[in-house]
């Protein structure tokens, strides 16, 4: 199916700088895209990739709008990414599993489950846990006893909830995660580690996605609590009665010790590490492959093992690119004063 780029430009609240009428039936990338087709350039290093790209037409932000430069139609948007992600759900909308329960699906006589729910090959549901409407529990899922699934939640192939976990309505579980299993907890006495009964559970408020094999601990007691419209990334570790606040981003290999607690919209980056016991305040930013050892502050950036606010690391950075110089300096100096010494 065509759409008029006009349209488009509509459902996204933009504006075509070009001809409105052009017809598109596909958004690819700059690479693969035809006269046909709708791309995308967000980054102006890519403007070079763009110009030669065959695509008819180009969903491009307002700084970007440079239509003699680009040499074809435009689809300009103040939020191109946003725009981007709004496009592709138009023309990939999400599918939508039949309702029922496949005949190698094993329920237990205590489980609800929702008529317009879908559960799919042998997934498996335990006792007293409940399926909401237009949920999908898809193959080889495991889910335990005591568990709730809201609406319109998805679990993926071999995901599985230990039991007493909720997963809210509109929340995503890729492939592999794992949700509420043991926290790491245990106490050593006589030379030995006793094993410290965790009797809590894992609560993921409305729209949260979860990645690809990543797992979230249950509680010691009480909660493992991750905020409303969180995104986890694949191989996230989740420790142990950690609190997540609202739209936090945990990117791949991030890991989080028992007992953190994040404000909203904190942004741990790709192989980040946050200790245990400590606080991140709203809008925190953790870089990549840091450690934040020590809570953080609302609306600060922090890099380096131990992580510190982010100028401070980069200044830090700059002399340790200087190190082999200021030593030479240094020995030179004390070659000077040994030098002078009667």
């Amino acid at each position: 199916m065509a759409y008029r780029l006009a349209e488009l430009a509509e459902l996204v609240g933009g504006r075509v700088e070009g001809d409105p009428e052009r017809a598109v039936e596909a958004i690819r990338s700059l690479e693969a895209a035809g006269p046909r087709d709708l791309s995308f350039l967000k980054d102006p290093r890519y403007r070079g990739q763009a110009a030669a790209s065959a695509a008819g037409a180009l969903l491009v932000g307002t700084s970007l709008a440079d239509a003699p430069s680009l040499g074809r139609d435009l689809l300009i948007a103040d939020d191109p990414s946003w725009a981007l992600a709004r496009l592709l759900t138009h023309f990939h909308p999400p599918e939508r599993r039949p309702p029922g329960v496949h005949p190698t699906a094993i329920l237990d006589p205590g489980c609800t489950v929702d008529p317009a729910a879908h559960v799919g090959p042998y997934a498996v549901i335990g006792d007293g846990s409940r399926i909401a409407a237009g949920a999908a529990v898809l193959a080889f899922v495991a889910v335990g006893r005591g568990c709730a699934v809201g609406e319109g939640a998805v679990l993926h192939p071999h995901a599985v909830l230990y039991d007493g976990t909720e997963v809210g309505a509109g929340c995503i579980v890729h492939a592999g995660a794992v949700l509420g299993a043991d926290g790491f907890g245990y106490a050593t006495h006589g030379g030995v580690h006793h094993k410290v009964p965790q009797v809590g559970r894992v609560v993921l408020e409305a729209e949260v996605e979860v990645g690809a094999n990543s797992t979230i601990d249950r509680a010691t007691l009480g909660e493992t609590r991750i905020g409303a419209g969180t995104k986890i990334d694949n191989l996230v570790q989740v420790g142990h009665n950690v609190v997540t606040g609202r739209h936090c981003i945990l990117c791949g290999q991030a890991g989080i010790a028992g007992s953190a607690r994040l404000g909203n919209y904190v942004v741990l980056a790709g192989q980040s590490g946050v200790a245990g016991h400590i606080e991140l305040g709203d809008g925190a930013q953790v870089a990549a492959k840091s450690a934040a050892l020590a809570s953080v502050e609302p609306r600060t950036a922090v890099a380096g093992i131990p992580a510190v606010e982010m100028r401070k690391w980069r200044r830090q950075a700059v002399l340790l690119s200087r190190l082999d110089e200021i030593v030479r300096r240094l020995r030179a100096v004390e070659k000077r004063i040994e030098g002078d010494q009667p």
